[in-house]
């Protein structure tokens, strides 16, 4: 178990790292290493590889937002029907069970804000389940998943000393 812990930190940071890097950095073989990682597919542990992409740069203006969700828990199930049925929505990349005021909270990508309001007032709101929301726009990312999207600038100024 601390040798598949090992490889999924090294994973997790880098999913292009290769059975035989993390076999070199772990020191064990590669064959035990590809073993292992294949097992932790079958085993849905790795659900897939993703990556992370700074899209402003290519001048593309996508819209996130994170909406905060109030719904009434079903009997016997919980939260757990309408959060199913929430992450069937193609504009949803995350749904996380909360604590605190609100029970959910919903991570969507839009072209636009209007895309995001649409979502929110046709979709979303009108699941019985759905009491109430409150949606907050990303404006800026500075770091994802320990990615930092800009570094500060160096400071061009000249020294002056008396």
């Amino acid at each position: 178990m601390e040798l598949e812990k090992k490889i999924l930190k090294l994973l997790e940071k880098d999913a292009k790292m290769s059975p035989k890097l993390i076999a070199t950095i772990l020191d064990e073989d590669e064959g035990k290493i590809r073993d292992i990682i294949e097992r932790l597919e079958r085993e849905k542990i790795i659900l897939g590889y993703s990556t992370v992409i700074n899209w402003e740069r290519l001048g593309e203006d996508g819209v996130t937002a994170m909406i905060d969700v109030k719904v009434t828990p079903e009997r016997e199930v919980g939260f757990e029907k309408v959060a199913e049925r929430i992450c069937r929505f193609p504009e949803v990349r995350c749904v996380y069970l909360m604590s605190g005021t609100y029970d959910l909270s919903v991570v969507v990508t839009g072209e636009t804000m209007k895309d995001i309001a649409w979502f929110v007032s046709h979709r979303l709101s009108t699941l019985e389940q759905v009491q109430s929301t409150v949606t907050h726009f990303v404006l800026k990312r500075y770091k994802q998943d320990d990615f930092i999207f800009e570094e500060p600038e160096e400071d061009k100024r000249l020294v002056v000393s008396p």
